[in-house]
């Protein structure tokens, strides 16, 4: 039967406290611009930006949030330093004790590995097969956002030795203070990023979870297009300047 890849958790270690601040969050990179998300829970909003330069990952998932997809859904999987991830279209009727992230939408959606991107907290990415996937495809409907640690220096200096690679100095101050979670980058497609609302992951991370990592009371979500503050302002202007 199929089933997605758990994420891996290599490299979980010591809890270590985040309080990010909103321009913390932003990647610096000023081409990371894209359309908007609001995704609501009993938790709070968080709003999130898609990037433009993930082009096929964008248009996926606005057209799930603009048909309603994923109303109603829950986050079903919630794993405290690591992540939250939700998606799964069974998860909208399933009952308490169902396990769950074998769901679907019939296709997948090739990998969008940028550089630039990568797996701070409250990032968004694609959850994914993980047999028979070598391409490492995105699913297309599950997704999660980063919860993450601070990670020291050396570390982080270990995890690269480990895995054959390097981290670049910019990622490195990235990780070791705003947090994140390395050894998911390259292997999975970060998509966007939370610019509101990172409080909400603190708080869905912290609930009480069954074997299996699935909240003990649901945690649904709700999704709708918003638009970004610049094209609010930018209708702003106009419509001044039009009186």
């Amino acid at each position: 039967m199929k089933h997605y890849t758990r994420l891996i958790t290599l490299f979980m270690m010591l809890s270590v406290s985040l309080f990010a601040q909103k321009d913390q969050t932003m990647p610096s990179d000023t081409t990371h611009t894209g359309q908007m998300v609001l995704i609501h829970t009993d938790f709070g909003d968080m709003k999130v930006l898609l990037y433009d330069i993930t082009p096929q990952h964008r248009d996926n998932f606005v057209k799930l949030v603009e048909t309603g997809f994923y109303d109603s859904l829950l986050f079903h999987r919630v794993i405290k330093n690591f992540m939250i991830q939700g998606g799964d279209p069974v998860s909208k009727t399933a009952p308490p004790e169902q396990p769950l992230g074998m769901g679907d939408v019939g296709y997948t959606i090739p990998a969008e590995f940028v550089d630039t991107l990568f797996h701070r907290k409250g990032a968004l990415a694609a959850a994914r097969f993980g047999e028979n996937n070598p391409l490492k495809n995105s699913s297309g409907c599950q997704f999660y956002i980063v919860h993450g640690q601070v990670f020291k220096p050396e570390q982080l200096d270990m995890m690269a030795l480990q895995q054959g690679g390097k981290i670049s100095d910019m990622k490195k101050e990235v990780y070791s203070t705003v947090g994140g979670y390395p050894p998911l980058d390259n292997n999975y497609t970060v998509f966007g990023q939370v610019i509101e609302g990172m409080d909400v992951i603190d708080k869905i991370v912290n609930v009480q979870t069954r074997p299996g990592d699935r909240p003990v009371q649901d945690v649904r979500m709700a999704m709708k297009m918003i638009k970004p503050e610049s094209d609010v302002k930018e209708e702003g202007t106009k419509k001044r300047n039009k009186k």
